[in-house]
C-alpha cells in the first residue's frame, strides 16, 4: 500500500516544524541566560521564570519516579503519529483544522524532544494574578493551547454540509 502525501500536508508539516524550532530556540535561550527558579519580571502579571517539568501539563505526574518520563514520550510519539496521519487526510480539503493540527503537532514534538533529550521539558513563561499563580508553560504549549483552541471552536462553530441536497 503506498500513501501519497499532498503538496498542502508538507506545508502543515513544514509549520509543525518552525514551531519545534521556535519552541527549542526560546528554550535555548532561556536556559543560557536566566539562572533556575529567578524570575525575571516583565510586567506585574508576566515573567520569565527557567523551570523543568518532569510532569505533564500543570506538573501532572511529576513526582513519580521516572517512569512518567517515557509514558508521557510514548503517548507523545503515538499523538503525534495520529496527527501526522490526521493533517494528511484533512490537508487538502480543511486549511483551518489542518493549521490546528499542525500547532498541536509541533507543540507536542518540541515538548517530546525536551523529554527525552533533557529528561524534563523547559517551562519559562509565567503568568499571575497577585499571588495566584498559573502553572509555568513554554512555547510548545502555547502552540498546543492554540491549535487546541482553533480545533474545538471550528468544530463547534462550522456550518454542517446538507448531505441531503
Amino acid at each position: 500500500m503506498s500513501v501519497t502525501i499532498s503538496r498542502q500536508a508538507w506545508l502543515w508539516y513544514f509549520i509543525a516544524a518552525a514551531v519545534v524550532l521556535l519552541d527549542q530556540a526560546s528554550k535555548v535561550c532561556v536556559t543560557a541566560y536566566l539562572a533556575y527558579g529567578e524570575p525575571v519580571v516583565f510586567t506585574s502579571f508576566f515573567n520569565f521564570t527557567l523551570l523543568h517539568n518532569n510532569g505533564a501539563a500543570f506538573s501532572f505526574l511529576a513526582a513519580q519516579g521516572g517512569w512518567q518520563r517515557w509514558f508521557f514520550a510514548a503517548l507523545a510519539i503515538v499523538i503525534s503519529v495520529a496527527l501526522v496521519v490526521w493533517i494528511a487526510r484533512t490537508a487538502v480539503v480543511n486549511k483551518v483544522e489542518s493549521f490546528a493540527l499542525a500547532f498541536i503537532l509541533g507543540g507536542a514534538l518540541g515538548n517530546l524532544y525536551d523529554r527525552i533529550h533533557l529528561g524534563y521539558v523547559v517551562d519559562f513563561i509565567v503568568v499571575h494574578y497577585q499571588e495566584h499563580f498559573w502553572p509555568a508553560f513554554n512555547v510548545a504549549d502555547s502552540a498546543i493551547t492554540l491549535g487546541a483552541f482553533i480545533l474545538i471552536a471550528q468544530m463547534l462553530f462550522r456550518k454542517e454540509k446538507n448531505i441531503h441536497a
